[in-house]
């Protein structure tokens, strides 16, 4: 009888140990996703000052020169037209 509750006593102990680290596992495998979604928020960020940007020098040089603009975008679209519409 003693020896069955001995083996029950260890193994309640191994299942206590083994809940523990996986609670340990588990908490660092969340604080480094906290850290993962903090990075990735922070070059999203980063990334859309970027395109606003760009989106501002853009808008500042087809306001001061509109026909180079407008000569670039016919180019670009015959370009794709090609390429999309091959005859």
């Amino acid at each position: 009888m003693n020896a069955d509750r001995i083996g029950d006593a260890i193994q309640n102990v191994a299942g206590k140990v083994q809940d523990a680290l996986t609670g340990d596992t588990r908490a660092q495998i969340e604080v480094q996703a906290r850290r993962v979604a903090s990075h990735a928020r922070d070059a999203y960020g980063e990334a859309a000052e970027q395109v606003a940007d760009a989106a501002t020098a853009v808008g500042k040089g087809v306001e001061q020169q509109p026909l180079i603009a407008l000569l670039i975008a016919g180019a670009v679209g015959y370009a794709l037209g090609k390429l999309f519409h091959p005859r």
